[in-house]
């Protein structure tokens, strides 16, 4: 019997397959379970749009990471920190929330702030170029100027 599956199942695929399996396996254990449907038509038209829904999907996203990789280039981001000490150490550490909510205050750009990889702590006045990953093997860079707060 043929049967779309919706949940992983060990041993015969992954969510969204189309799998030959036994007739009593299939109606004694993956169709009671909610873990597959049978392999209907209309089954079949559901899953080909889902497919086709999540393509579409992907290059959306696909997308939008290139638009923002492209935004990211030529912007600085200033962000005003409290002095700690006189020899320019910060009071505390720039983090990546702060990164991410000052270029979406300044810049207008929406930038998730687990995307933002910070190798070293911002500890320092100065200007940085901080890394992103956007997904799908893009990545862009933000160039951080970190001032004294008034």
């Amino acid at each position: 019997m043929k049967v779309i599956l919706q949940a992983d199942v060990k041993g015969k695929g992954k969510k969204g397959q189309l799998v030959e399996v036994a007739d009593g396996y299939a109606r004694n254990f993956l169709l009671p379970r909610n873990l597959a449907v049978a392999a209907t038509q209309e089954n079949m038209t559901k899953m080909k749009q889902l497919e086709k829904s999540q393509q579409r999907k992907l290059e959306q996203d696909k997308a939008l990471a290139t638009e923002i990789s492209e935004k990211l280039e030529g912007v600085v981001v200033k962000i005003p920190a409290r002095s700690g000490s006189a020899a320019g150490k910060l009071f505390g550490a720039i983090t990546s929330k702060e990164i991410a909510e000052s270029l979406f205050e300044q810049h207008g750009i929406e930038l998730d702030k687990s995307k933002i990889v910070l190798d070293e702590q911002l500890k320092n006045f100065g200007s940085y170029e901080i890394k992103c990953k956007l997904g799908f093997e893009i990545n862009g860079i933000i160039n951080i100027l970190v001032v004294e707060a008034n």
